[in-house]
């Protein structure tokens, strides 16, 4: 205790807990503890593909625990359309694929993305800045399983969220 305050605790959370706001995302914390970011362990399946976009506010931390991931974190040179696998940033900077180890850094207002294009579940440390994007992801599941969900309902959830959505979230054929 300090000048009779309690100081705030951390959190020490065993492996595979924490709160399941996805199938594949847990929640390792959250706004409920932090105003400064959200800290996700998120499990990528083979083909599946965010879909370019980008946030106004957000910055975003991505960390490759197993699996591969590519990985898109530039401002493309030609018009943002097409399989964003396939942009070039104006110093040539391509689609990166990472393994184990690898690690991207997303600024407010940068185009990204990423992609699992192997035959296995990758996994990742996912941290945004500010706090809340599990509310997004909850509100997500929620319209998903409504049974309610159409491309309009939720490029108008993402838009509520500050996701402006490039090219389109899909699952794709590994490989």
């Amino acid at each position: 205790m300090t000048d009779g305050l309690l100081a705030a605790d951390g959190l020490l959370l065993p492996p595979g807990t924490g709160d399941r706001v996805q199938p594949t995302m847990t929640l390792k914390v959250g706004a409920d503890r932090s105003d400064a970011w959200s800290a996700f362990e998120a499990r990528v399946p083979p083909g599946f593909d965010v879909g370019a976009h980008w946030h106004g506010e957000a910055e975003e931390i991505f960390y490759v625990v197993e699996g591969e991931l590519d990985l898109l974190a530039f401002h493309p040179a030609a018009e943002a359309i097409g399989d964003w696998r396939a942009w070039e940033a104006s110093d040539g900077t391509t689609v990166y694929r990472g393994g184990p180890g690898s690690f991207m850094y997303v600024p407010a207002g940068c185009p990204h993305a990423f992609f699992n294009p192997g035959t296995v579940t990758a996994t990742m440390l996912f941290m945004v800045t500010p706090s809340g994007h599990e509310k997004y992801l909850k509100e997500l599941t929620d319209l998903l399983t409504s049974g309610e969900a159409t491309a309009d309902s939720i490029g108008e959830l993402r838009l509520e969220h500050d996701i402006h959505q490039l090219t389109p979230l899909q699952n794709r054929p590994p490989g």
